[in-house]
């Protein structure tokens, strides 16, 4: 196993959650990570971003401003504080990791690495 998503849950309108990602069996602070989710009958939506050491971070404009990435590499994990959330956050979140720098429509088998997946349910 080398992705485990945890922290998703059920939560109302407005309230915070935050997620982790844990890595195991690679050289986790060389690798470019993202949060991914897909909402149910939808397609993949590229969320946030981070850059290996963590000076970079990127946002999806639905989220900027009420979710961040952060990480700590001497843990391994990957973390998304998400607030203010909203029932169109409902969806499964997967944390995904690449030896280089990919673009946000990258599929997500596509990923040197990816997670099962943690569902998190807005309750409106």
């Amino acid at each position: 196993v080398h992705l485990v998503e945890s922290g998703g849950g059920l939560v109302q309108s407005g309230g915070s959650l935050r997620l982790s990602c844990k890595a195991s069996g690679f050289t986790f602070s060389r690798y470019y990570m993202v949060w991914v989710r897909q909402a149910p009958g939808k397609g993949l939506e590229w969320v946030s971003s981070i850059y290996s050491d963590g000076m970079k971070t990127y946002y999806s404009r639905a989220v900027k401003g009420r979710f961040t990435v952060s990480r700590d590499n001497a843990k391994n994990t990957m973390f998304l504080q998400m607030s203010k959330l909203e029932f169109d956050d409902t969806a499964v979140y997967y944390c995904a990791g690449a030896a280089s720098v990919v673009v946000t429509t990258t599929p997500l088998d596509e990923y040197d690495y990816r997670g099962q997946g943690t569902q998190v349910t807005v309750s409106s």
